[in-house]
């Protein structure tokens, strides 16, 4: 039995999905990420749905709850980077 499958998508819920990301400079997510998940902390640099760059240092195993485009490869040393994502 699916729990999801007559469920509307909703921020509000659990993340349908997880995506592995590759950092980069000039191409967005393929889905916009609700949230971002990191393995290993360090420095992660963002472009939030808002179209604004921040800088966000954060910790081992971190969820990172705000709406995310691109992870940019300058200047993030945060490594196993996931979007969780709504699809």
């Amino acid at each position: 039995m699916n729990p999801f499958k007559n469920r509307e998508l909703s921020l509000n819920g659990p993340a349908t999905d997880i995506l592995p990301v590759s950092p980069s400079d000039t191409v967005d997510l393929p889905l916009i990420a609700p949230a971002i998940y990191t393995e290993t902390g360090g420095t992660i640099v963002i472009v939030t749905v808002a179209g604004q760059t921040r800088t966000v240092k954060v910790a081992d195993n971190s969820v990172l709850a705000v709406g995310v485009s691109r992870v940019m490869a300058t200047g993030t040393t945060a490594t196993g980077i996931h979007a969780l994502v709504l699809a």
